[in-house]
């Protein structure tokens, strides 16, 4: 068994000449649920962007499911070490229908319990909404499909950046119950988030990232409002 999904090891990632990440490190279990704290800027979306080699990671490496990566990461390397991205922003593709987006997840084609079926049995409102266009939907009802899309490749961990972005509460309380509904079925959680409220009843584990490094970690009861209000809250 693979111990860690995803392991960073003192890992520095660049934009062109820009260094963003500093030096960071954590690691992450097949099972486990990790959330990055940072406000904005921190260097999260960087983190997300270094797994999907838009960033360029100039020192260090990043393990994906017990492999070293090579320096240049390809943008399908996460999806086939089992590492799905739900971005910020949603990205539905403008034009295709609901269950066309939904069939994007598909292209890998790795093997699980993730399907057309249990993707609408999580998300009853994507049945109901399945031949419309995936960009005519409401935030939270776009978010869902992202969330849907990116798990029809039955990945190991789910990676989310910042979900909660402009979705009205009740909709993140809803969020919340799908994200555990998908963890306690057994995918890892990685939440890149600055809603607290939201990281407290999805995760375990936390790292704070500031200025692009990793200044606080450990378990989410130990998580103290000075750490919070120092490192989080805006």
């Amino acid at each position: 068994m693979i111990p860690y999904i995803v392991v960073f090891d003192h890992v520095d990632a660049y934009y062109g000449r820009a260094k963003i990440l500093h030096d960071v490190s954590f690691q992450i279990a097949v099972d486990e649920r990790l959330a990055i704290l940072g406000r904005n800027g921190a260097g999260k979306t960087t983190l997300v962007n270094a797994l999907l080699g838009v960033a360029m990671v100039r020192q260090g490496k990043i393990c994906m499911a017990g492999s070293a990566m090579s320096r240049r990461i390809r943008p399908f390397d996460a999806t086939h070490k089992g590492i799905s991205v739900v971005p910020q922003g949603r990205r539905i593709v403008p034009g295709l229908t609901v269950i066309e987006n939904l069939r994007l997840g598909m292209a890998v084609g790795r093997p699980g319990a993730w399907n057309i079926k249990s993707v609408f049995e999580l998300f009853p409102v994507l049945f109901e909404r399945a031949e419309i266009v995936g960009t005519a939907l409401s935030g939270g009802q776009q978010q869902m499909l992202a969330i849907g899309r990116a798990l029809m490749a039955n990945p190991a961990l789910l990676v989310l950046d910042e979900p909660s972005e402009g979705l009205a509460p009740v909709i993140v309380d809803e969020l919340a119950c799908i994200l555990n509904r998908v963890a306690d079925a057994g995918t890892g959680i990685l939440l890149i988030e600055q809603n607290i409220g939201l990281v407290k009843r999805v995760s375990h584990r936390y790292c704070v990232l500031s200025k692009g490094s990793i200044v606080d970690s450990g378990n989410l009861a130990d998580l103290t409002t000075e750490m919070i209000l120092k490192h989080v809250a805006v």
